[in-house]
């Protein structure tokens, strides 16, 4: 583990590797480790960075009023830090909203996008009865007693979770803070980012869940429609972690498609 400070706050980020940069934003309720497979196997072409975005895990603390445009200013802050610009930016789920909205307003610090089973933002992707739905769950689990908080969001998996990550979903929950949670899923519920998607000029890869019941294909495929130089690649059998659940394919998919893009 390492740190940079932004504006004061810690930030923590796992590294590895050397090569041109992937910098890897994990989804709401996870951390630097959900990406321990991508550290794993794509360092030996790649300088792979994870971070704890800020109020994660190792990271500091996130004030009340911390927006979506403060997660990716602070994003900028360390890619610009640790001088990975412009990097290959993946994003999973609302680690793929961040991602956008980080593309918004730092483009010159993006080299690709790559958006793995994601939104932009709950708003901006989803019907307003599904939104609805989710904004009641999330106050329902964020209102039971800290003994009873299980930030596990329904649907991540086509199946049961990968025998060989429950350990560290175990861990990660864990982990978790209630006012970050509260933050992040209240963040997507009222974000619309359906007017910056075909502003995007960077090569896309859309890497998405053949099962995906938390953002559906057809959220893939309104974003296919939507960003100029995009292309989809499903991953059958696996649900909205794709990354975790098909990690062979999915390191594959990002090798692949970062290599072609140097």
């Amino acid at each position: 583990m390492a740190t940079v400070q932004v504006n004061g706050r810690e930030i923590a980020y796992d590294r590895s590797g050397e090569g041109p940069p992937v910098v890897f934003l994990h989804g709401a309720g996870h951390d630097a480790r959900a990406w321990r497979p991508q550290l794993d196997a794509l360092s030996d072409a790649f300088s792979v960075v994870a971070w704890d975005e800020p109020g994660a895990s190792r990271s500091g603390d996130i004030p009340e009023s911390f927006g979506l445009a403060d997660y990716a200013h602070a994003l900028a802050a360390m890619v610009e830090s640790l001088e990975l610009g412009p990097a290959h930016i993946a994003g999973l789920s609302w680690g793929g909203t961040v991602a956008l909205e980080f593309y918004r307003h730092h483009a010159d610090l993006v080299r690709t996008l790559i958006l793995v089973d994601t939104y932009a933002g709950w708003k901006g992707s989803l019907p307003p009865e599904e939104v609805r739905a989710r904004v009641e769950g999330t106050r329902r689990m964020l209102a039971v007693p800290d003994g009873g908080f299980d930030p596990t969001l329904p649907g991540l998996f086509a199946g049961d979770p990968p025998a060989a990550y429950v350990p560290l979903l175990d861990a990660m929950a864990a982990a978790v803070r209630p006012e970050t949670l509260r933050t992040q899923l209240s963040v997507m519920a009222v974000t619309d980012q359906r007017d910056l998607l075909p502003t995007v000029s960077v090569p896309t890869l859309l890497l998405w869940g053949e099962q995906d019941a938390r953002s559906p294909l057809a959220v893939a495929r309104q974003f296919q429609e939507a960003i100029p130089d995009t292309e989809l690649l499903v991953i059958p059998g696996a649900g909205h972690v794709s990354n975790l659940e098909r990690p062979a394919e999915f390191n594959r998919a990002v090798r692949n498609f970062c290599q072609a893009h140097p």
